[in-house]
């Protein structure tokens, strides 16, 4: 094997973790200050940024311990298959490399995923090992996020999840069948197996002894999983109602959606066109109103005919266009609920709304003040001295939303 650098192996594994979901910001136009031109970058390499348990936003060093990798997922960049650079931190490259990160105030916790080396419980001791040096040794206090294998030893994971702040298993794609055909070592109830686990040895933890003790924090900021979107071909409604599922039966504090692209190599066994990253956006914004806004499933997948969402507009404004009958809706008297399925119109909105309403009528201008969206609100509201007319039934009211024309590059 080709003796690496620290760096050179932090360059590969860093850009090679990039296809794990982690919170961080994903479509973002690539920006640095290389040429001079500017001060900072959005592309260095290892950082990504990902929230605490208490909602701050923190940076990351977010890396692969290997994309070395005994599987042959067809979906992934890293399996043994595939023709990519390889390389491998040792478990005190990783230590190091997050202290000394940590100690230049560059980051503020550690993102570890892995390659399958050897055999997953191999992998995870290896993966703990780091957790618990970092832990033990170095008193390390920031946070660790851990991408859990599923089929290693249950002790490995309970470790894991008393080091860790929180652990990430992933379901890798919508459906059983596609887990099967595109993933053939990965076994769906081995998985599912292994968050039911975590997800009880969560909730024990929150339990007192007889005596009165609390047991040991388990994984405090809770689980999450990422799922693949695109290579099998299940259309949004199999994606997010396997998301609803995940959400109610392990209770999940994130489902990560992550756009598959093709892969440029002839070993691959995806024939399939990749999505845009656009289906990727929406679908988080679907998780999130059927999380936080009282949608249902059918609400948001029936829009279009084929269960997936209309990838031009926002999935609630899509639902707004098709029910036009129930707008222009009166600020002043409409239900929290319905409130709540006005396009531009988020929770906090919504609340302050509810709560000056008790004092006196609301204007328009009032609404501008609160932070509500008007230019997507005001076809679909009425309020003191406002009301749209005949915009809200108007044929191009689905016009007006979408974004300016853009010249194309011909160069």
């Amino acid at each position: 094997m080709v003796q690496r650098s620290v760096q050179e192996k932090l360059a590969i594994l860093s850009d090679a973790a990039k296809y794990d979901a982690s919170c961080a910001s994903s479509g973002s136009t690539k920006r640095d200050s290389r040429d001079g031109k500017g001060l900072g970058s959005n592309e260095g390499s290892g950082i990504c940024h990902a929230y605490a348990p208490d909602g701050r936003c923190i940076s990351l060093l977010k890396i692969l311990m290997t994309n070395f990798c005994i599987y042959d997922c067809a979906y992934c960049m890293n399996r043994v298959s595939s023709n990519v650079t390889r390389a491998r931190f040792s478990v005190d490259e990783v230590v190091k490399l997050t202290i000394d990160f940590y100690r230049r105030n560059y980051i503020e916790g550690l993102f570890l995923s892995s390659g399958i080396i050897r055999s997953p419980d191999a992998t995870m001791e290896d993966m703990v090992c780091i957790a618990r040096k970092l832990r033990h040794e170095e008193h390390f206090r920031g946070y660790i996020h851990l991408k859990t294998i599923p089929d290693a030893a249950p002790e490995l994971i309970e470790e894991a999840g008393l080091l860790a702040d929180r652990l990430s298993i992933n379901v890798e794609l919508p459906t059983d069948a596609a887990v099967k055909s595109y993933a053939p070592e990965k076994k769906p109830e081995q998985i599912r197996a292994a968050m039911a686990d975590v997800r009880l040895r969560k909730e024990v933890a929150r339990d007192r002894t007889h005596t009165g003790r609390r047991a040991p924090k388990f994984a405090p900021a809770g689980q999450s999983t990422q799922m693949i979107v695109g290579a099998d071909g299940s259309n949004d409604a199999a994606v997010l109602g396997q998301s609803t599922r995940l959400y109610s039966s392990y209770k999940l504090k994130r489902v990560y959606y992550s756009a598959f692209s093709p892969i440029p190599d002839a070993s691959s066994k995806l024939p399939l066109v990749s999505p845009p990253l656009q289906r990727e956006h929406r679908l988080y914004q679907a998780d999130w109103l059927l999380r936080f806004y009282g949608f249902d499933l059918d609400e948001i997948t029936g829009v279009t005919p084929d269960g997936n969402l209309d990838l031009g507009i926002d999935p609630k404004l899509a639902w707004a266009l098709q029910h036009r009958g129930l707008f222009p809706m009166d600020v002043n008297r409409a239900s929290r609920e319905m409130l709540l399925r006005v396009p531009g119109f988020g929770v906090k909105t919504v609340q302050r709304i509810l709560g000056t309403r008790r004092h006196r009528a609301l204007r328009y201008e009032d609404l501008q003040r609160m932070g509500a969206s008007l230019k997507k609100a005001r076809a679909f509201i009425t309020a003191v001295g406002w009301t749209p007319r005949n915009l809200t039934d108007s044929a191009d009211l689905r016009a007006r939303f979408a974004p300016p024309p853009e010249q194309l590059n011909l160069l």
